[in-house]
């Protein structure tokens, strides 16, 4: 790799940084290249980038973002994942790590935020943007149903009433 290639790298990965919602590192080493491509097909699939960089490289890409304090973690055979999604990344490279015990999660950034290896298997453990969407619309639909229902009630009781009404006419 040329110093050209060598820049064109540490800008491309700055700039997925600077636009990442969450960084994961972890250590790879003993990992297949076939396991390497489920891990990155796993985490295109929820949003996400898988990048394995020389450390030094790594190291100079943060320069300039909010996750530039996670630069101690680049050491040994390390794989970056990234997301815009906070909890994507981390999701997807925890249940990967519960899966193949060689891929060990050191640590991440969350924006200005470190995060060790139990803050990224926390931030793995909470519902991603998309099930929070949902759980916020099943929410605001919730109470609209109720209001049609109650709205619907009286009208119902009524005609009830007119029915009962008509029936002891009929009767009488």
């Amino acid at each position: 790799m040329d110093r050209a290639e060598k820049r064109e790298l540490i800008d491309a990965l700055n700039a997925s940084f600077k636009g990442a919602g969450v960084i994961v590192v972890s250590h790879y080493q003993g990992l297949t290249v076939a396991d390497l491509q489920a891990y990155r097909a796993r985490m295109r699939e929820a949003g996400g980038k898988v990048k394995v960089a020389k450390n030094r490289l790594a190291k100079l890409a943060l320069q300039g973002t909010d996750a530039e304090h996670i630069a101690d973690l680049f050491t040994g055979p390390t794989v970056i994942a990234y997301s815009a999604d906070p909890v994507a990344a981390s999701k997807v490279t925890v249940d990967y790590a519960k899966t193949n015990d060689k891929l060990v999660v050191l640590g991440g950034a969350l924006g200005k935020t470190n995060l060790d290896a139990n803050g990224v298997k926390a931030l793995a453990s909470l519902p991603s943007l998309d099930e929070l969407r949902a759980k916020l619309l099943g929410m605001i639909n919730t109470p609209a149903t109720r209001i049609a229902g109650v709205l619907q009630a009286p009208a119902g009781q009524l005609a009830r009433v007119f029915g009962a009404y008509a029936k002891k006419d009929e009767a009488a």
